[in-house]
């Protein structure tokens, strides 16, 4: 139980990564700019659309890294 409870507290530290996205896209002043371009996408959209693809990478890691593993039935464990 004291591995549980030890494992469950180290798998939560990993939730504090999905709180960058929302802190990236809360601050606007940060972003709300034309330059620098990218493939004449001003920098506010090119931004934004960064950081989709930077949080669906983060959220796939967090779920990762702290979904519950199940015990393997192949080593004799009822189903």
């Amino acid at each position: 139980m004291a591995h549980d409870a030890t494992a469950n507290k180290a798998s939560r530290r990993w939730l504090w990564l999905l709180l960058l996205p929302w802190i990236a896209m809360i601050w606007v002043p940060s972003y709300n700019k034309v330059e620098p371009q990218l493939f004449d996408f001003p920098f506010f959209y090119w931004y934004q659309l960064l950081w989709v693809l930077i949080s669906a990478v983060i959220t796939a890691l967090v779920y990762f890294k702290t979904k519950r593993r199940l015990p393997d039935s192949s080593q004799g464990g009822a189903r």
